[in-house]
């Protein structure tokens, strides 16, 4: 049996190792820099380089990497060793704190947006000590930040550092007018993780599931998700044993995988780690989503992230609650006991109201992908319109506020079984609304728009940033205030903020076309696509928002569009032309082969006078649906074409998702249509049925 307190943490180089291995004076300058940010100085970051190879080696390590993110949407890394060349031909293990501090890979080929010329291609990673250096297959990897030869962003984590930060410093200026003053604000995220497991020998015959990610054809099977039975039903054992490895290499490596589960669609699993610091969350995302592809393949499975895998099933996506602390642990968006006098957490609810709805452009394209497009508006998944649910009880508090009637003072209702040896139990106010994009969820919001593949950077960028302007303006207001008049001054800033941001706020079912029209008529976006959401990144409003918190600068945030942009339009492409392939290398010679056997049968029985009526309506069907097949595939190549003569990435991306996705939609449809009525060992792919049922 394992002992997973021994185990948990155990390839890490966490604050205990540190504790155990670096001197008192050392292990206080680190824990410094780690809390507030100081800069480390070069004999701390020799010590720590030291202990830290030393401890690396004794757990196998034979290499050590900057592991970063760079804006390709996955981690990168180059591994070098710790040997040193010594008189006689020998060598010594050394790693020191220069080495440890700053790294120089070659950053030619990672999307830059424009922002650095081919001369300066060279990029510096800088270690970030916030987030632990740990083991992996023997090499010490240590997450860093990475920035261009003349020092702009080309990662992730730099402006998600950048971001905590600005939140930090604004929710320090509201709750110093509470009387308090934490060292830090941190926001914290717990991301939830969909993902599919096939079994890898099928995973092998389906070339779009290799190159896209996604099947790009397959017919709907005769048993899906419509039972429900598979949502939290009895986990199969081979995906139990996978379950099993998957948290034991987590566990390592300390990420707090906490919960498993089997989702709604067949062969679809969720886990589900405790809350952490959003840095170090996302670094563990990451690496979960990198672990779990690598135990799937000891288990002869294949893990799929892809947001939309399988068409006519639910799709993948990642909850991100997100909530925000104090140093010392108060959750700032904790209700409490008594919500009506809780006129802090009043305020900072309020400052994401009016965030969330200042900036639903922001969040919404935060999502954005080629991949999330096919599962946004989904009945898995929260429609492209931003809003947010509250719960009944904080509703009532707030229209009380903004109308003057008196407060419900709403409770949750006793629930009871019926049954006498059942306890009862009460409602929860705010229980979440599965439909909402942004739901209030008892002390944090679940932000329910992300794909299953995305780095949740960018979306907690995003909230931070929103959040920490709002809280900015708040606190330049309520500053000018006399302490005698703060809480008359809070409560008119609550009343005001809510009436003029409380359109964004919906309780309802965010599934119904009735939404869709309300939605309209408040005035709330619809960005139904990546290149109309990624269209309003570089609006003015968000350029001088990032410049005004020293997120992004005006050139930062234009290269990021493009790259987003560019990313998109690549997508597309090589779906089209991977689709186009298919088609006419395997799916029509496989439906031509066919004709040909129903041909000689209506030939055959012609000859003998017998009934073919049904073979030769069949072979009418098959004929039609073979020349419709390739007439799309002709129009697909246009559409491609039309992509490559537009001008300008916005309008390549625009015509791609006007073209190309709708021409590669048909001729998926005749594709599948064909697959319903081609004889089995004739289609040269592995079904729906296959796939999904038989693991």
């Amino acid at each position: 049996m394992i002992d997973v307190s021994e185990l948990f943490g155990s390839m890490v180089f966490n604050e205990r190792v540190m504790r155990e291995r670096l001197a008192k004076d050392v292990f206080k300058a680190l824990q410094k820099t780690i809390r507030t940010g100081k800069p480390i100085s070069s004999d701390v970051a020799d010590e720590v380089a030291t202990a830290m190879k030393d401890w690396a080696i004794e757990k196998g390590a034979t290499h050590y990497t900057h592991w970063f993110q760079p804006m390709t949407g996955v981690t990168a890394e180059k591994h070098d060793s710790f040997i040193q060349p010594v008189d006689g031909g020998a060598v010594i293990m050394k790693f020191s704190g220069k080495q440890l501090i700053k790294g120089e890979p070659d950053a030619s080929s990672f999307p830059s947006g424009g922002l650095r010329s081919t001369f300066e291609a060279r990029g510096y990673t800088a270690w970030d000590p916030t987030s632990y250096a740990f083991v992996k297959d023997s090499v010490l990897y240590i997450p860093t930040a990475f920035i261009s030869y003349s020092g702009q962003v080309l990662d992730k984590k730099t402006p998600l550092l950048r971001s905590m930060d600005a939140l930090s410093k604004a929710a320090k200026r509201v709750l110093k007018l509470f009387g308090k003053t934490p060292d830090s604000v941190t926001p914290s995220v717990g991301p939830e993780q969909e993902y599919f497991l096939i079994p890898r020998e099928l995973y092998k015959k389906r070339p779009d599931l290799i190159i896209t990610g996604r099947t790009l054809f397959g017919a709907k099977p005769p048993k899906g998700q419509e039972l429900d039975d598979h949502y939290f039903g009895s986990i199969k054992t081979r995906v139990l044993r996978y379950m099993e490895d998957l948290d034991t290499e987590l566990w390592k490596l300390g990420v707090n995988a906490k919960t498993r589960h089997n989702e709604v669609a067949p062969a679809q699993h969720e886990l589900a780690p405790i809350y952490s610091t959003v840095n170090i969350a996302t670094d563990h995302n990451q690496l979960t989503m990198a672990i779990m592809k690598q135990v799937a393949e000891k288990h002869d499975l294949v893990c799929l992230l892809h947001e939309k895998p399988f068409a006519g099933v639910n799709g993948s996506g990642k909850h991100n609650n997100w909530s925000i602390s104090t140093g010392d642990g108060e959750n700032l968006l904790e209700p409490g006991k008594d919500l009506k006098n809780n006129l802090q957490f009043m305020v900072f609810l309020t400052a994401v109201i009016k965030a969330v709805d200042e900036h639903q452009d922001l969040l919404r394209l935060s999502v954005a992908s080629a991949g999330n497009d096919h599962r946004l508006g989904a009945n898995e998944a929260p429609p492209a319109i931003i809003s947010m649910f509250l719960g009944d009880e904080i509703t009532d508090l707030l229209e009380t506020l903004a109308s003057g009637k008196e407060y419900s003072n709403r409770v949750g209702n006793r629930l009871s079984t019926g049954v006498q040896s059942v306890p009862e139990i009460y409602e929860d106010t705010t229980d979440r609304n599965r439909t909402s994009p942004f739901a209030f969820t008892g002390n944090k919001f679940e932000f329910r728009s992300l794909g299953s593949a995305l780095n949740i950077a960018c979306p907690n960028i995003m909230i931070n940033a929103a959040v920490a302007d709002v809280l900015n303006g708040f606190a330049d207001e309520l500053e000018k205030a006399k302490p005698a008049e703060f809480k008359a001054a809070a409560l008119a800033l609550i009343k005001r903020e809510y009436i003029a941001h409380k359109r964004i706020v919906f309780n309802g079912d965010n599934y119904s076309d009735a939404w869709v029209e309300e939605a309209k008529s408040r005035g709330l976006l619809n960005l139904k696509s990546t290149p109309e959401a990624l269209s309003y990144y570089d609006l003015p409003k968000n350029v001088e928002l990032f410049d005004r918190l020293k997120i992004y600068t005006d050139e930062e945030v234009h290269a990021r569009k493009d790259i987003l942009l560019e990313n998109y339009c690549k997508v597309i492409n090589i779906e089209a032309g991977t689709m186009s392939e298919l088609v006419l290398k395997q799916i029509l010679p496989a439906a031509v082969k066919f004709s040909t056997m129903l041909a000689d049968n209506i030939t055959k029985l012609t000859a003998l006078h017998a009934e073919a009526t049904m073979q030769t309506q069949m072979l009418t069907t098959v004929c039609e649906l073979i020349q419709n097949a390739y007439a799309a595939v002709q129009r697909l190549a246009d559409a491609q074409a039309a992509v490559k003569a537009a001008v300008g990435l916005q309008a390549e991306a625009d015509i791609s998702y006007a073209q190309v996705v709708a021409v590669m939609q048909e001729l998926r449809e005749y594709c599948d249509r064909l697959e319903t009525i081609t004889p089995k060992d004739l289609w040269p792919f592995p079904s729906y049925s296959d796939l999904l049922l038989y693991i």
